[in-house]
């Protein structure tokens, strides 16, 4: 699968690939399916959310500061 030219990261990449197509497998759907919706669905949602809590800390944080 992987060649890199550097073991550690091609035995991660590896299993990683190995990891996905025992999820598809399991769900009942191919490896591409479960690319697209952990890259495409899942991670950029999972962004969003960190970034508006990330908001929502530091505006709690100017707040807190202002009441001082």
């Amino acid at each position: 699968m992987a060649n890199s030219g550097i073991e550690w990261i091609d035995n991660i990449f590896n299993f990683c690939v190995i990891l996905l197509y025992d999820i598809g497998h399991i769900l009942g759907i191919s490896y591409e399916e479960v690319n697209v919706w952990l890259f495409v669905v899942i991670w950029p949602f999972l962004s969003l959310i960190m970034l508006a809590e990330i908001i929502r800390l530091r505006l709690k944080l100017i707040i807190k500061k202002q009441n001082l």
